[in-house]
């Protein structure tokens, strides 16, 4: 599975960038739909959308970093 190409079609407006692979896989995803909520409630959204991955196997570790735009400036 491309992470990358699968999240950039849930977060079509964000920036997502990846890293590693494995157990080592990092991504950070820069999304206006991050605004005003927190941390744990951006990646109940993330982890959300790939559920169905890590429950069938392909993915079983994932480092998140979630962003707000206006936390880039």
């Amino acid at each position: 599975m491309d992470i990358t190409q699968f999240l950039k079609s849930k977060f079509p407006e964000a920036d997502i960038s990846f890293d590693g692979e494995d157990c080592n896989s990092k991504v950070l995803i820069v999304s206006k739909k991050f605004e005003g909520l927190n941390s744990l409630q951006r990646h109940k959204l993330v982890l959300g959308e790939l559920k169905d991955h890590f429950q069938s196997g392909e993915l079983h570790a994932l480092s998140l970093r979630t962003k707000s735009p206006s936390e880039m400036q």
